[in-house]
């Protein structure tokens, strides 16, 4: 991994999928409707002033979100926050930095 780079993807963990749980109803209102199927898959990190997660997101039927959440350094004790998304995503499209 280059410094500032993403990395790898690699397949989620417990702790990608409680990460996205903290943003869901983020996302949810921004695209105004609620997800019953929501289900990490693979996911990048950057390391920046905390952490941006890359996250893709199986939400139901053949349809996935790509997320970005950025997660601030343990001392600022802050949630997780929904950054950016980028909706109607297929399971073979690849999670890249946006």
């Amino acid at each position: 991994m280059k410094c500032g780079g993403a990395s790898e993807t690699k397949p989620a963990t417990e702790e990608t999928q409680q990460i996205i749980q903290h943003v869901k109803a983020q996302l949810e209102e921004k695209e105004g409707k609620t997800f019953d199927v929501f289900t990490a898959v693979g996911f990048k990190t950057q390391v920046v002033a905390g952490v941006n997660y890359f996250v893709k997101v199986h939400v139901g039927d053949d349809e996935y979100i790509h997320m970005r959440i950025f997660k601030s350094l343990p001392h600022e004790n802050k949630p997780p926050e929904l950054t950016s998304y980028q909706s109607k995503k297929g399971k073979h499209d690849e999670l890249s930095y946006f």
